[in-house]
């Protein structure tokens, strides 16, 4: 487990954000909640491949849907996205070690540049 997250918990979020045609409908949902018509007038495909694409969402948790009449409204779950941003804040500290090891280095080098040969400041 690392930090409250458990990996196994968003492996379908992964799978789900894995497509740009999915990211995209998750673009669309952050915006306002959609029928899968509203959906598929979005992009250039089938409106049975969104259906497809949204199924996938909502096994990932990253959408949830609910029926109002003949229409099935879907509605972004950020509390997912939140996870798995989480999860992968983990390894910022991998990049903020590095970056602050390269700020090292060059403090360290700009140091050693600004003595002359003769050991004496310039």
């Amino acid at each position: 487990m690392i930090g409250a997250v458990e990996p196994d918990a968003i492996q379908g979020a992964f799978r789900a954000l894995a497509d740009p045609t999915r990211r995209g409908i998750l673009l669309h949902l952050s915006n306002q909640d959609m029928t899968i018509g509203e959906v598929a007038d979005q992009f250039d495909i089938t409106r049975a491949a969104v259906k497809k694409h949204l199924t996938i969402l909502e096994e990932g948790d990253l959408i949830s849907v609910r029926v109002s009449g003949r229409e099935r409204i879907n509605h972004l779950e950020p509390a997912t996205l939140k996870s798995v941003s989480d999860w992968l804040g983990y390894f910022n500290r991998y990049w903020d070690d590095r970056l602050a090891r390269l700020g090292d280095a060059i403090e360290n080098h700009e140091a050693v540049e600004s003595i002359s040969p003769t050991g004496k400041q310039k």
